[in-house]
Parts: structure tokens; C-alpha cells; sequence
């Protein structure tokens, strides 16, 4: 049991120090912090618009569009990194098959610049 103990020790060490860090910089960040709130900065910011306004106020779509679009094509981009990783090992199929997906990431990026859904106009 004395061994098993031994072995957890520097997982048991760096749990409590990094414990102890964040109880530092929590309390650091409220001493060290400067205090000078004013309505502007406290104020609620979210997508681009007053969230206190009349809830049937106009507003333009085309701002989640575009952060909709973004998060797609960039989603889709960060599968390249584990195929370029593993490229040495994944054979000629598993290079097709990124060639596929690419293509059609190409296809879904040509529709969306033809219907103009990037244009900020």
C-alpha cells in the first residue's frame, strides 16, 4: 500500500500546488485590481446591439451569419491537424477521404461566396 501511496505522491503534490496558484491569483487579481466602475463598463454587451432595447427592435442578421459561417469553415479546418499528424500512417485511403472532405468543404465555401453570404455590403 506504501508503494501505491508513493507513486500518487507527485500527482497529490501538483494538485495542491495548483490548488494553492489559484488561490494566489484569485486573491492577487482582487487586491491588485483596480475598482473604477462606471455605467459604460459595467454595462451588458452582447452580439452588437443593447440587450435592454425593446425586444421588437430590428436588427441585422447578417452579423450571425457571418460568426455562424466562421465557426463552420474553422471547425472544419482544425480536422486537418490530427490528419497532418498522423499523415505517415494513415495510407492512401485515409488520404482520399481528406481529399474528399475538402472538396466538399471547397463546395460548401463556393455556394456560400456565390449566395453572397460574406458580402457585409
Amino acid at each position: 500500500m506504501e508503494d501505491l501511496l508513493r507513486e500518487y505522491l507527485p500527482i497529490l503534490i501538483f494538485l495542491g500546488l495548483a490548488i494553492v496558484l489559484g488561490l494566489v491569483l484569485l486573491l492577487a487579481a482582487a487586491v491588485v485590481a483596480v475598482s473604477n466602475p462606471d455605467p459604460e463598463k459595467v454595462s451588458a454587451y452582447e452580439c452588437g446591439f443593447n440587450a435592454f432595447d425593446d425586444a421588437r427592435m430590428k436588427f441585422d442578421v447578417r452579423f450571425y451569419l457571418v460568426s455562424i459561417l466562421f465557426i463552420i469553415f474553422d471547425l472544419e479546418v482544425a480536422f486537418l491537424f490530427p490528419w497532418a499528424v498522423s499523415f505517415q500512417y494513415i495510407g492512401e485511403f485515409g488520404f482520399w477521404s481528406m481529399v474528399v472532405f475538402l472538396g466538399v468543404l471547397t463546395v460548401g465555401f463556393a455556394y456560400e461566396w456565390r449566395k453572397g453570404a460574406l458580402e457585409w455590403e
